[in-house]
C-alpha cells in the first residue's frame, strides 16, 4: 500500500493512502512522533475484512477474519444485546480465541450470518480442531436496523460471501460510512425514529513509535448524541426545524420515545500485542471508555453495547497501556462514523 500524504491531528500524523493493494508495507514512525493514525482505515495484513451491503434492505454484515491462534475477548454493556459466542471468549474457557468476527444488522435474526462465515471458514479448513474436524469460533453482535427501510435481516449467505471476500485478501470497499454492518445504523432514537439521524460504520487505527498496532472497527447505532472532542453535537435527534439537539439536555424535561433493545454501539479492537484473555477481556472493557467519551448517554437500557478485543500478533505489550488507546482510537471511529454517513435517515 502507498501513502501520499501525511497531515497533523491531536498532535500525531494520519498518512493518506492511494488504494492499490492491500498489503501494508510501511509503518515507520519518523523521529520526533509519538504515533502514527489511520483514520478510515485497519491497514494490517493480518486482519481480513469482507462486507456484504443491502443498500435496499438497508443492512448488512461486516466480517472481520483473524489469523490462526489468535486470543479473544468481549465486553457486553448488558442493555440490550444481540450476541453469539460471546461465552466462548470468556478466559476461563477453552478456545484461546475466534477465527472470525462478525458485525450484523438485522438484530438477533442477523445473528444467522454468522452461520455462513462458519461454512465458509470450514470450506477453508479453519477452526478448532476437534479429532479430524475443525470447528470455526465465530462470535457476532448485531444491531437493530429492522425499522430502517425493510425488516429484513442479512441471511447467512450475505455472511459466506462476505467472509470468501475476506479470506481472498483482497482490498476490502470502503470501511466507512453505510456500509456492512452500519448500512442501516442510526443515532439519537431518544426523540422517536423520525427524529434521527444517519450513522454508519468507520475505522480508526495507529502505530506506536515502538510499533504497537491497535485497529479499531465501530458500528454506531446510539440511542445518545454523537459529539466531538469539543462536546459539540456532530449527530443526535433532530426537531422538525432541522435543529439538532443534545439529548441529555432533552431528557432534562422529556421522556424517552424509544423501545428496548432499539440502538447498540458495536466494536472490535485488534492488536498485535501479546495479550492473554483476561488481558484482552481488560482492553475490551476500557475500550468502552471511547464510547463514553463521543456518545452522550450511551450504556443505556435501549443499547446493547459490545466490544471484542482481539490478539493476533507477539509484540510486547502492558494491558492498560493497550486499553488506554483502544479507548482512544474507539471514540475517534465513532466520531468518524457520524461524519462519513449520510446526512439525514429517510
Amino acid at each position: 500500500m502507498r501513502y501520499t500524504g501525511r497531515k497533523t491531528f491531536l498532535g500525531h500524523t494520519h498518512l493518506h493512502q492511494k488504494e492499490t493493494v492491500r498489503p501494508f508495507l510501511s509503518r515507520t514512525v519518523s523521529k520526533g512522533e509519538t504515533m502514527i493514525e489511520f483514520p478510515g482505515e485497519a491497514p494490517f495484513p493480518a486482519l481480513q475484512i469482507g462486507m456484504a451491503t443491502d443498500s435496499l434492505k438497508g443492512t448488512g454484515v461486516t466480517v472481520v477474519v483473524f489469523p490462526a491462534g489468535a486470543r479473544g475477548a468481549a465486553d457486553v454493556s448488558r442493555g440490550a444485546p444481540a450476541t453469539r459466542e460471546t461465552a466462548a471468549l470468556a478466559p476461563e474457557n477453552l478456545v484461546s480465541g475466534p477465527d472470525a468476527i462478525v458485525l450484523s444488522g438485522g438484530s438477533a435474526f442477523g445473528l444467522q450470518a454468522a452461520d455462513g462465515v462458519a461454512q465458509a471458514l470450514r470450506h477453508a479448513r479453519r477452526g478448532f480442531a476437534v479429532g479430524s474436524v475443525r470447528v470455526p469460533v465465530v462470535a457476532a453482535a448485531a444491531i437493530f436496523d429492522l425499522d430502517y427501510r425493510l425488516p429484513e435481516p442479512p441471511t447467512a449467505e450475505d455472511g459466506q460471501n462476505a467472509c470468501q471476500q475476506a479470506l481472498a485478501g483482497a482490498l476490502p470497499p470502503p470501511l466507512n460510512g453505510s456500509v456492512g454492518a452500519g448500512t442501516g445504523a442510526t443515532v439519537g432514537k431518544l426523540l422517536g425514529s423520525h427524529s434521527r439521524m444517519k450513522s454508519g460504520q468507520a475505522a480508526w487505527s495507529l502505530v506506536t513509535a515502538d510499533g504497537l498496532e491497535i485497529a479499531v472497527l465501530v458500528v454506531v447505532n446510539a440511542a445518545g448524541s454523537i459529539k466531538s472532542t469539543s462536546g459539540t453535537v456532530i449527530a443526535g435527534p433532530r426537531l422538525d426545524d432541522g435543529k439538532i439537539v443534545d439529548t441529555t439536555q432533552w431528557l432534562t424535561d422529556h421522556s424517552p420515545k424509544l423501545g428496548p433493545g432499539t440502538a447498540t454501539t458495536l466494536g472490535i479492537v485488534a492488536t498485535n500485542g501479546y495479550l492473554s484473555k483476561a488481558k484482552l477481556a481488560r482492553v475490551a472493557r476500557m475500550a468502552h471508555d471511547g464510547l463514553a467519551r463521543a456518545i452522550d448517554p450511551v450504556h443505556t437500557p435501549w443499547d446493547g453495547d459490545t466490544i471484542f478485543a482481539v490478539s493476533y500478533g507477539s509484540h510486547p505489550a502492558d494491558t492498560g497501556r493497550a486499553g488506554a488507546l483502544a479507548a482512544y482510537a474507539v471514540s475517534q471511529a465513532i466520531r468518524h462514523a457520524a461524519d462519513t454517513a449520510l446526512h439525514g435517515a429517510p
